[in-house]
């Protein structure tokens, strides 16, 4: 899927074509990272005439991180240091997979940012006074439990007296992350993916929807697919599949940043109730995983 897209932009006309990945606790080069978790590397290279790749998890060969604000001033931060690659490209995509996921309902071309966020600056064993050399973790002390502020220059937190709960926390921080770098093309790959959770270490298992859901505004595009998955865009918290979370779509229309409203996109090629393929009866099938009681409605309309 990675090959065609940079095949099809390189025909299109783009004079670059840099793959933006983070390699979880690791500053190693990209192309080294995917080699060792066996994807063929040469096949990406070539699918284009300049096809670069970057780590984005640190800060690589850029000298200093790029600050991106939130307009409007932010959910959980009003603004956030990313690599400079982000800040760089004229078109940003979001390649992204038709997805479950335990903490936020569905991870779709939105959460697929939340990988943006690199963790030397945001991970968990940060020094306070600057980023770290190299990332050694993960970034839950600081947004999923909020346990913890980033490192600076990184802008603190907007409200340390909000719940300290991933359902809230973590539907605000990609809203966050998609208003400060924009997503100008969402792809969401449900060729073939996952139903029941994000990967298998959760309890996720292969399925085959034999769907793709391509569009230019991010929640417009994420809304068709949570419903070619079988549940509601609409859905307020509490209720599948944001069963534990607030429904980041809401967020994200209450931002600005396009609606969820099937009845107000434009859906063209195959309509939805064709594509439709029910990742409930997967979802129902894994036990949800404990987590503190968690504040629902409330926290939306706050």
């Amino acid at each position: 899927m990675i090959g065609a897209v940079v095949h099809l932009m390189d025909r299109a006309g783009a004079r670059r074509v840099r793959l933006l990945e983070s390699g979880f606790a690791t500053a190693i080069p990209l192309e080294e990272y995917m080699y060792q978790a066996g994807w063929e590397v040469s096949t990406l290279i070539g699918a284009g005439r300049r096809v670069e790749l970057e780590n984005t998890n640190g800060l690589g060969r850029a000298r200093e991180y790029q600050r991106f604000d939130v307009p409007g001033g932010g959910l959980l931060f009003p603004s956030y240091l990313l690599s400079p690659g982000f800040g760089e490209c004229d078109t940003f995509v979001s390649l992204a997979k038709l997805k479950d996921h335990v903490t936020t309902g569905v991870t779709l071309s939105m959460k697929n940012c939340f990988g943006n966020i690199p963790t030397t600056v945001y991970g968990d064993h940060v020094p306070a006074d600057r980023p770290d050399e190299l990332p050694r973790s993960g970034r839950g002390r600081v947004f999923h439990q909020g346990a913890s502020q980033p490192s600076a220059p990184a802008a603190r937190e907007l409200d340390p007296g909000s719940p300290r709960h991933e359902g809230y926390r973590l539907p605000r921080v990609v809203v966050d992350i998609c208003a400060a770098r924009p997503i100008d093309l969402a792809i969401i790959d449900g060729v073939e993916s996952m139903g029941g959770a994000e990967g298998p270490w959760a309890g996720g298992e292969p399925c085959h929807p034999g769907v793709l859901v391509a569009g230019t505004n991010c929640v417009n595009a994420d809304a068709v697919a949570t419903a070619v998955m079988g549940y509601d865009p609409m859905a307020p918290a509490g209720e599948r599949p944001f069963v534990s979370c607030d429904n980041f779509l809401e967020l994200g229309e209450r931002a600005g940043l396009g609606s969820r409203d099937l009845g107000r996109i434009e859906v063209t090629g195959t309509p939805i109730p064709e594509a439709r393929f029910d990742f409930a009866p997967m979802s129902r099938s894994r036990l949800p995983r404990r987590l503190p009681p968690y504040p629902g409605k409330r926290a939306v309309s706050s």
